[in-house]
């Protein structure tokens, strides 16, 4: 990857690598666009086979954050990092403290929180060493492990697509096919099952599979099963890029909501097939904006029921996006960006005017 190249396609602003000898912290901390606030997004840990691997990630990830943030009226920027490392076996104290000595080093430009792999624990012991983490149980005000938070916003999400699709957003009766059934997942397989709708689920970890099955009901099949399996909708929660040329002509679905990140192999390209195939899709970083608005409200004083309230917004926030790719006759996931892009753009020319602060260098003579 010619890194500054792709820096500067996609307007990066900084991209930070972190190594500390001593915990074998070996990490990357991207910050795509600070234009709405400091950027804020969660840490990943996950054994990526290459450094470049990790890289894409970081990187395609931060962008997302971006997009996601202004979409939901959030005064936050986008950013991300991953640590690269097993978090069954590579976690320890020292890791997450050094992790958050860095994220001290950014002077508040990066907050960070919890991604795939790492937990309040984690949040806990990088704030031994910064102030700029949400999502940590360790001081008063925290929103906690944002999982059921995300889920309530797939939930609102996936009901606002049903109606689109069927005329009414129950899902009393709708079968559900469910990729991935991690934490986020079960908690939004429970919201479905407890509304009356049907599980269809699937994950590699056999254990998070049978806890579906034997606690809500749900049927399981194998991995590359889930995509031909016949149903209303498909919820992919699990790692992104799979809706691509092999998965998209095998689906069975009228409709797709779930909370992974990035499921679009190819953004443009795979949303254009899912239209043409028929298929309602549910732009992803719209449907999973809950855990980051529960966490970017501890930024002003967390408040439980303000959060939820401001989560279910989605459901308003979703239908917006399809009334944009009907009215315009584009695909719903050029209305999500356009969406965002206008309010980042507003903001822009907003603050084009100069305001003298405590913190101006101009000397006064």
């Amino acid at each position: 990857m010619y890194l500054f190249e792709e820096m500067k396609l996609h307007d990066y602003e900084q991209v930070v690598f972190c190594q500390d000898k001593a915990s074998g912290l070996k990490a990357i901390i991207a910050i795509h666009d600070t234009t709405l606030g400091p950027a804020l997004g969660g840490c990943r840990m996950w054994p990526y086979e290459t450094e470049e691997e990790a890289l894409r990630d970081v990187l395609r990830l931060s962008k997302g954050m971006t997009y996601k943030n202004a979409a939901a009226g959030l005064n936050i920027g986008g950013g991300k990092s991953v640590i690269i490392g097993n978090p069954k076996t590579d976690k320890s104290e020292a890791l997450f403290r050094a992790m958050g000595r860095y994220v001290e080093s950014l002077n508040g430009r990066y907050i960070i929180a919890e991604d795939v792999g790492t937990t309040e624990q984690d949040m806990n012991n990088m704030y031994l060493e910064t102030d700029f983490v949400t999502g940590s149980t360790a001081r008063a005000g925290s929103s906690g492990n944002p999982s059921p938070k995300t889920a309530l916003g797939v939930y609102y999400s996936m009901k606002r697509t049903a109606k689109e699709v069927f005329g009414t957003d129950s899902l009393e009766g709708r079968v559900v096919s469910v990729q991935g059934v991690g934490n986020v997942a079960y908690e939004l397989c429970r919201l479905i099952r407890e509304e009356g709708g049907e599980l269809i689920v699937t994950d590699i970890n056999e254990e998070a599979v049978q806890r579906v099955v034997d606690n809500l009901g749900a049927t399981s099949v194998g991995i590359d099963e889930i995509y031909g399996v016949e149903a209303d909708i498909f919820s992919p929660c699990a790692l992104g890029a799979i809706l691509n040329d092999d998965t998209i002509p095998q689906l069975k679905v009228k409709a797709i909501c779930g909370s992974s990140n990035n499921q679009l192999a190819e953004g443009k390209k795979h949303a254009k097939m899912l239209e043409e195939k028929g298929i309602l899709y549910a732009p992803d970083f719209i449907a999973n904006s809950g855990g980051v608005i529960a966490v970017a409200d501890e930024l002003t004083g967390y408040d439980e029921e303000r959060t939820i309230t401001q989560v279910k917004t989605v459901y308003n926030q979703m239908g917006q996006i399809f009334d944009i790719a009907k009215e315009q006759n584009i695909t719903t996931v050029e209305a999500a960006d356009h969406l965002a892009e206008s309010r980042i753009n507003q903001m822009l020319n907003v603050r084009r005017t100069f305001l003298q602060t405590e913190k101006s260098s101009i000397c006064k003579r």
